[in-house]
């Protein structure tokens, strides 16, 4: 490898290092705001322990995805769910981001890593609806694990991605699993005395 490549992606590595410290709504089990980094994380783990399962998808692409599908808010942060609109630049602003932190990456890797963030954004192929669909059920299921917050949260997390996580039998089946859940945290913050 001649060394201005090696530069370009030591140098664009560097600076992903931020999802790091891009904190989500989230937090974990202990109460500590969670990175958007650890939930692509979990995410990708949760595509590693699906891969039996997903039959008919390129499993290396899905994971692929699933690595760079919020590396956009390295730079400029995350929205939480509740505060996206309809017609905001959210998307826009995450492609820009996402292309200035490739900024430093070989030209092929730079198309490559941009055409993944584009195929995800557009969820038309079969492994960007999957990923859609497993990223919104992981934040849902981080949810489960955090410090009760409120009914009305929880309640949120029943309509939150539905769209997506409706796509297959599979994820309609961990979504129902996940719906469950969270019905029982709500059950269980509504017997509480006030």
């Amino acid at each position: 490898m001649n060394d201005k490549r090696l530069t370009g992606i030591l140098e664009f590595l560097q600076a992903a290092e931020q999802l790091k410290d891009t904190i989500r709504s989230g937090s974990t089990r202990k109460g500590r705001p969670e990175s958007t980094a650890e939930h692509s994380w979990r995410l990708a783990l949760l595509v590693l322990l699906l891969e039996r399962d997903l039959r008919g998808v390129d499993f290396p692409k899905l994971l692929k995805l699933c690595l760079v599908h919020d590396l956009g808010e390295a730079i400029s942060g995350d929205i939480p769910a509740p505060d996206q609109k309809p017609g905001d630049d959210r998307q826009e602003r995450e492609r820009r981001d996402f292309q200035t932190l490739c900024a430093p990456l070989p030209r092929d890797l730079a198309e490559s890593l941009t055409a993944l963030w584009d195929e995800y954004a557009q969820a038309q192929t079969v492994e960007a609806r999957f990923a859609k669909a497993l990223d919104k059920t992981e934040t849902i299921l981080q949810h489960q694990l955090m410090p009760p917050p409120s009914v009305g949260f929880y309640e949120f997390n029943l309509t939150y991605g539905r769209e997506h996580t409706d796509y297959h039998p599979l994820t309609r089946q961990i979504r129902q699993q996940a719906d469950e859940g969270t019905l029982a945290l709500i059950r269980s913050l509504e017997s509480k005395p006030a």
